[in-house]
Formats: structure tokens, sequence, C-alpha cells
């Protein structure tokens, strides 16, 4: 099988390109990647020279380049391309418009002038919008309340057109809040870890009461592959291991494990539209077999002991060193072709 993974230097992506690689020796990945800001091949160093791997960097709105790579026998396209940051979409929405949803209509386009044999869409739990009691299945109504939200809902419906109008083998994923290694300090969990390795304030949005269910990245990425082999045809499946956990309790827990004062937690102005909870039924999936494998605390030590043994990857993030790396290195000298 030769999967095309979009989005494959971004944290899930490379997670799942990783997953993929290490666990069937007969599949090709070709991982297409724009490499913004949040990309990152140092994500894949340890598979980079591996025989069924290959990058291009690339945009998924170029369609020619889209077509290309799909017509040598790319089999599945599983889309992890998107603008992702909540407070990037609320002040610059424009980016997030063009990845999320044109970007997705050129990936669907391909896929069906090529016949594609499968495509998988990558969600958010937060098409949803906030619930403050009871939890959301695959059937509910959509209620976006970010710029970035509602480009992850409107691809989703573009992507359940397609299977409704032209018939395409098509799936879309909506998972909760990832969290384990390679994942940008941008994010809660990530950004409140090395802060605390740097002696540097927690910032918690509001009154830190807001409510996430957390899965650990390995256990989507393996609900990402059994959906790939198992999943039906035109459905969506939610993933999430039931993990709610209130933002502050999940600061003080992070304290607690690296054993560092409470006194680091700062309260800020909380940003517009902050949803309170998010909370979402997985029956569906685990009906067909899959569970997650990872007990959250152990699940947060494990990345916790990620970052403290890997300042090498996210400190050059944190100060900006890493992009003038790929820009001498990779953009200017190879002009990322294929391998």
């Amino acid at each position: 099988m030769k999967i095309l993974v979009t989005g494959g230097a971004g944290f899930i992506g490379s997670n799942f390109i990783r997953y993929i690689i290490n666990k069937y020796s007969n599949y090709k990945i070709v991982n297409l990647d724009k490499l913004t800001y949040a990309g990152n091949l140092e994500n894949l160093r340890d598979v980079q020279d591996n025989k069924n791997y290959s990058f291009i960097r690339g945009d998924i709105c170029d369609k020619p380049l889209v077509s290309q790579i799909v017509k040598d026998n790319v089999d599945v396209i599983i889309n992890f391309a998107a603008e992702t940051h909540v407070d990037r979409s609320i002040y610059d929405p424009d980016q997030f418009i063009i990845t999320d949803i044109i970007g997705t209509k050129t990936l669907l386009d391909v896929a069906k002038e090529n016949s594609i044999k499968k495509y998988i869409q990558i969600s958010t739990d937060e098409v949803y919008g906030s619930i403050e009691q009871g939890s959301f299945n695959e059937d509910s109504v959509l209620n976006p309340s970010s710029p970035y939200s509602a480009s992850k809902a409107a691809a989703d419906l573009l992507v359940l057109s397609y299977y409704k109008t032209y018939k395409m083998p098509l799936i879309i994923t909506r998972s909760s809040n990832n969290f384990g290694p390679y994942q940008y300090p941008e994010k809660i969990i990530p950004l409140f870890i090395t802060n605390i390795l740097e002696g540097k304030k927690l910032p918690i949005y509001g009154d830190g009461l807001n409510i996430r269910d957390w899965i650990y990245v390995e256990d989507n990425c393996e609900a990402i592959d059994f959906i790939l082999h198992n999943g039906n045809i035109g459905e969506i499946y939610n993933i999430a291991a039931n993990n709610e956990m209130v933002n502050i309790e999940i600061t003080k827990m992070m304290l607690s494990i690296l054993n560092k004062p409470e006194t680091l937690i700062t309260y800020v102005k909380d940003r517009p539209a902050h949803d309170r909870r998010y909370s979402i039924i997985t029956n569906k999936i685990r009906n067909l077999g899959w569970k997650p494998k990872y007990i959250f605390k152990e699940a947060l030590e494990k990345t916790i002991n990620w970052y403290k043994e890997n300042e090498w990857w996210w400190k050059k993030i944190k100060t900006g060193e890493y992009l003038e790396y790929y820009k001498k290195h990779y953009i200017e000298t190879h002009k990322m072709e294929e391998k």
C-alpha cells in the first residue's frame, strides 16, 4: 500500500508516519508538507532514510503537484494538513480558510480524478463546539466557535458532500485533544512542560476551569490505522480516551510531576469565544474493536520525560533557531525534492 500523508511534518502527522513505518514493512509513505512554522522535519529524523519513506515540500492547494504525486500509484490519502492553533485563527483567519477548506477541496478533487481507494480526513472534536453537560456523538449538529474550528467543520461538510454526490470512499475522524512527543510548544501541555523546565510562568486563560478530553498521540495514531483498515466508508468516527481534565488540574499535575511550585501559575485574560468543555462519545469506533492503551497520568509522565530528554528539539523552536536552519539547509539548498 502506498499512502500520501499530507501535513506529515506536523505533530500528529509525524507520529502517524513513524507508527506506520514501524508497523508495516511493506507500506510506502509519501509525506507532503508545506513546512509552515509548525512543520518540522526533525520530527522524522529517525525515519528520514527509511526506504519506504519520502518527503516532498509543497502545498495541498497546489493541484498540479498533488496530482503528480497521486498519479504515482498512491492508494490512500490521509489529510493531516491544517492550520490548527485557535489563537492564531482569531487574529489571522485567512490561512485557515485557504489550507483547511481550499486545500481539502483540492485533495478531494485529485482523489476523485484518480479513483483513490480511500481518503481519510483528520478532523477535531472542536467542530461540535462547547457542551456543558453530556457528550456529542457523530450525528450531533456542528457548532464551531472559532475560525479554526469553523474551517475544519466546513472541510468535514465538504468531505461528506463528496461522499454523497460522487460516492467516493471517504472517512472522517474527529479526535479529542492530543498530546505527546513532537508537539509544537504553543499548545498547553508542551508549552507548560517546557516553561516549567525553563522556570517560566504558566499563563492560564480565564479561571482555568475549561475542560478538555486528552488522548495520547500514539493512541490516536493507532485508531487512525484501525479505521484505515476496518472503518466503514462514509462514516465519521470520534476518537477519545475519556480523560476529561480541567486546565488548572492538568497544570498542577505537571508541576507536581516535575516537583515545581504552583507559584509559577499566572492567570491571563481569557481568549474570545473560549469553549468551556469538549466531550465526545466514542462508542462507534469502540464497537468496531478499538480502545486506547495508555492511562492518562502514565502517558503524561512519558511525555514530560520526552521533553526533558529532548531539549535539542524544543529549545530551537522556542528561540526561532530552527526556522533559520530549515531556510538555509532545506528550502534553499535541497529545494525539498522527492527522494
